[in-house]
């Protein structure tokens, strides 16, 4: 860990740096979180209530933060959980499996005022969101997000070998669906 995130770290566990140092780091990443949960939720107000639960998560754990990872990391297992748990809640009340729920959302996407892809995009979304959970995730975070198997693997608390074959599973699904689509 860098010495300039420890510092940062050592001022959102300060409790007279505390807050101003919390409105930094909502700031910094807030737009990274809220687009790694809106592709999991897929609904904009969805997403915006677990933004809000994953900040409230990182405040009041901070102070558990054991700095063996990078803060950023750290976050994102947070807001992974919540989209997750998030999901169980409602697809739970509704009665249905978690897959079930996903995919209804999915097909609902173009009313979604807020979703703003192509015809293209709004396809891969629908796609995807009939993977299974760890395909979804793991395709969402190496594909849209750019990120490395080994930060995935501490995310998820998964093997990178592991990973490297559910994103493999996740493009081969992807890639047949969409042939059969054109």
């Amino acid at each position: 860990m860098s010495s300039s995130q420890s510092i940062f770290v050592n001022a959102l566990k300060n409790p007279i740096t505390k807050e101003d140092a919390f409105r930094r780091l909502v700031s910094e990443y807030k737009e990274r979180l809220y687009w790694h949960i809106r592709k999991l939720v897929l609904d904009h107000d969805d997403a915006n209530d677990v933004i809000q639960n994953t900040f409230i998560k990182i405040y009041l754990n901070i102070d558990g933060f054991k700095e063996n990872s990078a803060l950023f990391t750290w976050m994102y297992r947070i807001a992974t959980n919540e989209a997750l748990n998030f999901i169980n809640s409602k697809a739970s009340k509704m009665g249905l499996q978690n897959q079930d729920w996903i995919e209804a959302k999915a097909d609902g996407l173009t009313a979604d005022s807020y979703f703003d892809g192509d015809q293209a995009a709004l396809l891969l979304q629908k796609v995807v969101a009939r993977l299974p959970e760890k395909q979804r995730i793991v395709f969402n975070m190496k594909y849209f997000d750019g990120m490395t198997y080994d930060a995935i693997a501490e995310i998820v608390d998964t093997s990178v070998g592991a990973l490297k074959a559910s994103y493999h599973h996740a493009v081969k699904k992807i890639k047949a669906e969409l042939n059969d689509k054109f």
